[in-house]
């Protein structure tokens, strides 16, 4: 955009192409399932997911704790758009030392390559933001990430050998980040108990 481009001037049809083939290739998390299921007993799949995570956020807008709620949405949105790529990896799954963090974020960057370069490099800023964990609105989406996958554990119609008990131990590390994550954690925990006790 040159400075004598008017604000509301589309953009070129180029870039317009380049924007219509990521979110093509960005809708494969339609299909991308993930371990929960829904309360209907159909595979989550990572566009719900990460749908839930922001209508979550934006539920707490007036109890961020000084973090900025649109910020919060972007890292919440972009935070799984690699699994677009190679998929989720349940997190039973997940063990410390593996290059599941490098994989996302190649997939992430393949995932990235049509767009203009320039928005390119600011959606990976932000999976690298989110990925990292470290500024405020990143803890948070880390710990709401969290919540809102032992929520959908608690509520789905699960198979018979589901591991609730998993839930109880999973993401600590990032739901105590703050107040706000702890009390949220303390109800995500009593809907698992009260899964596993068939209430």
């Amino acid at each position: 955009m040159t400075p004598d481009t008017p604000p509301d001037a589309p953009p070129p049809q180029d870039d317009i192409d380049r924007l219509i083939r990521f979110l093509q290739g960005a809708g494969a998390l339609k299909d991308t399932l993930r371990s929960g299921f829904t309360p209907a007993g159909r595979p989550e799949s990572t566009a719900e997911h990460s749908w839930r995570l922001c209508l979550l956020a934006l539920l707490l807008e007036d109890r961020l704790e000084g973090a900025d709620l649109l910020h919060l949405l972007k890292l919440c949105i972009v935070h799984d758009l690699g699994e677009a790529i190679s998929g989720d990896v349940p997190a039973p799954l997940q063990t410390a030392g593996s290059d599941r963090r490098d994989r996302e974020r190649r997939d992430m960057a393949e995932l990235c390559a049509p767009l203009p370069a320039a928005t390119a490099a600011r959606l990976m800023a932000l999976w690298d933001e989110a990925a990292a964990g470290r500024t405020p609105e990143a803890r948070l989406a880390k710990g709401l990430d969290r919540i809102e996958t032992i929520l959908t554990h608690a509520q789905g119609t699960n198979p018979p050998d589901f591991d609730y008990g998993f839930n109880l131990g999973y993401g600590r590390d990032r739901t105590g980040a703050t107040p706000l994550l702890g009390a949220l954690r303390e109800a995500a925990d009593a809907a698992t108990r009260a899964r596993m006790d068939g209430a």
